[in-house]
């Protein structure tokens, strides 16, 4: 079984964490299915890196903003490989580029097109674990572009479609989708199963559990993706094509 799954900064803040995120790959390769892992920026590194830039500049240079803010993500990328290599199991981070990522040239809010899967087969076949750098590809020029705030989910998703993965497993802080913030509502409820336009309703009304172009993206390639926590173990949220109650 081929998994794409999705990290977030929460899910990779400390070294406990990115230890956890690599032991839960490892575990998976071990039972015998292939795994491409989606990390995000660690924890407040994507904003610590605006703030010393607006420091350095007022003005925004979108192409120089675009090449420092994927920094973020490639750190996070090649900790990860490190852990899952403390572990005893081959792995490679790739940025968006070598991934195969390209995407038009909107810096800063830019568009998947098209990705070549081909270094990521080659790496899979070779039994590593290949984990990618989110919220980036490469546009027409050849410059590095940025896909906007939560853009490693539409990433994850994107990868999943291209290379037609089993799973595409979203891990956040929250254990699913549920239609209040748990975090702030107690008795918020939780979805076991949630179409694409009531998910796309949500997002509307403020809910960030999901980038809104990944769910464009799952709807339009027949993606189901799973929201899950990335601490409970427990089951999470399906969204895919599922009507609403």
């Amino acid at each position: 079984m081929l998994i794409v799954q999705k990290y977030g900064g929460t899910s990779l803040a400390d070294p406990q964490r990115i230890h956890a995120a690599a032991l839960r790959a490892v575990q998976l390769v071990r039972q015998g299915n292939q795994i491409v892992m989606v990390v995000s920026a660690r924890g407040h590194t994507t904003d610590e890196l605006l703030h010393t830039a607006r420091t350095v500049s007022p003005a925004n240079n979108h192409r120089e903003l675009d090449a420092l803010l994927s920094a973020g993500e490639q750190i996070s990328a090649a900790l990860t490989a490190m852990a899952v290599e403390a572990l005893g199991q081959s792995a490679v981070s790739l940025t968006g580029w070598q991934a195969g990522i390209r995407t038009d040239d909107t810096y800063g809010n830019a568009r998947i097109t098209d990705i070549n899967c081909s270094r990521i087969r080659r790496e899979l076949q070779q039994g590593k674990i290949v984990i990618v750098a989110g919220f980036q590809g490469i546009g027409p020029g050849n410059d590095i572009t940025t896909l906007g705030r939560g853009g490693s989910d539409t990433t994850a998703v994107a990868l999943a479609a291209f290379l037609k993965a089993d799973k595409c497993q979203i891990f956040t802080d929250v254990d699913g989708v549920y239609d209040r913030d748990p975090r702030i509502f107690p008795d918020a409820c939780r979805y076991e199963t949630i179409g694409y336009g009531q998910m796309m309703e949500l997002i509307g009304h403020g809910a960030q559990v999901l980038h809104d172009r990944s769910v464009e993206f799952a709807e339009n390639h027949g993606i189901t993706v799973e929201v899950l926590s990335a601490f409970s173990g427990k089951p999470g949220t399906l969204v895919g094509r599922f009507e609403s109650l």
